[in-house]
């Protein structure tokens, strides 16, 4: 049934009557039929995948994934990394073409932020031997030309490269939707490329260094224009669990590895420092570890002493999408009218069950 109100003529005065009733009878239909990625609304959905097609079999299932996205009312999509398995197939170029086709073939605008195995990984003999910052730099020019998503329909983003001091980090993308401020970051897996070789540390050091500017910004832009919460896209699981307060840790039976630097040290305290600023809700929704899960893992440093459990920050909230070998998805509500802002879905897709033919 077509539900859209419609005007009626001054001469048809009676029509006019029932028009304006049957409008206001199907008001909510009315709204349905809203273009999806209108802004301002109260009330949205949005789609998060990441760590698939790692072999042939999980290439046989990302359709079925892809099915599902395109059959839901969505924003947007977002693809938090890690589009093969990092030994092999080869990181060549017709393998990031064809991934980017795929992406394309999105019904919704589609938003990629890579991972480790897209392009660190590539170094591997299996992953064809490639020098990692190569790939990235093709990675780069072949998924973010322009400024606007892939898929279908597009999003418009505004992309850190923007700013000349941080030109090469065209992967670093910011948009608005429904009064929330959206950003990736471009935090990957494999200790995100710190400790593997003096080339790979000074990509790191370049790279952190764009990733907390861009994320300081963009918390800056979130309180200078009211935005009622902030959520963040990354690939890298950054392991809250090795900055536990001592108490929790004992607890749980978890530490951090001796005598290797973090590739997340500088970045799990400047997230602390503004999420704590801006006082809302922020979701950080990545990949990396193939665990899913929600849970709020970051805790207040400076209440965390010895012997401390430490308070947890509770408007942080952290999800972990689905990754291989379970070929699954997760729905991310967004509702300005709930305090939380966010809710998920976990979205199990039935051709991809674990023993399906």
């Amino acid at each position: 049934m077509d539900t859209r109100c419609y005007s009626a003529r001054p001469a048809f005065a009676q029509i006019k009557i029932i028009l304006s009733a049957l409008c206001l009878a199907f008001l909510v239909g009315c709204a349905g039929v809203q273009p999806a990625g209108e802004s301002g609304k109260g009330r949205f959905e949005f789609g998060l995948v990441g760590d698939q097609q790692y072999n042939p079999e999980s290439e046989a299932k990302f359709p079925h994934i892809m099915d599902g996205l395109n059959r839901s009312n969505f924003a947007f999509v977002v693809h938090v990394g890690d589009f093969k398995a990092g030994p092999a197939p080869p990181c060549d170029d017709g393998l990031f073409k064809r991934r980017k086709e795929q992406f394309d073939a999105s019904r919704h605008p589609f938003v990629y932020t890579p991972g480790d195995n897209d392009w660190l990984d590539c170094y591997r003999p299996k992953a064809g031997g490639y020098d990692p910052v190569e790939r990235l730099a093709k990675l780069r020019e072949i998924f973010f030309q322009g400024n606007q998503s892939l898929g279908q329909r597009k999003l418009t983003v505004k992309r850190q490269s923007d700013n000349p001091q941080y030109s090469k980090f065209r992967e670093n993308a910011r948009w608005s939707y429904g009064d929330v401020l959206f950003v990736t970051l471009h935090l990957v897996g494999d200790n995100n490329n710190l400790g593997r070789a003096p080339e790979a540390d000074a990509e790191y050091r370049e790279r952190n260094a764009a990733n907390l500017a861009w994320l300081k910004e963009t918390f800056d832009v979130a309180k200078r224009e009211g935005s009622r919460a902030v959520g963040i896209f990354m690939q890298a699981n950054p392991l809250f669990e090795h900055r536990l307060p001592s108490r929790r840790v004992e607890i749980l039976g978890v530490a951090p590895p001796p005598g290797k630097p973090s590739g997340y040290a500088d970045f799990i305290p400047a997230l602390e420092a503004e999420v704590l600023a801006f006082g809302k809700p922020v979701v950080l929704m990545h990949g990396d570890t193939h665990f899913f899960r929600i849970d709020k893992p970051l805790f207040r440093s400076k209440e965390a002493g010895p012997g401390n459990f430490g308070r947890q920050i509770e408007n942080f909230t952290r999800v972990e999408t689905f990754g291989f070998p379970e070929a699954h998805w997760v729905r991310v509500i967004v509702d300005l009218n709930d305090a939380g802002v966010f809710s998920f879905k976990e979205e199990i897709v039935d051709k991809n069950r674990f023993g399906k033919p």
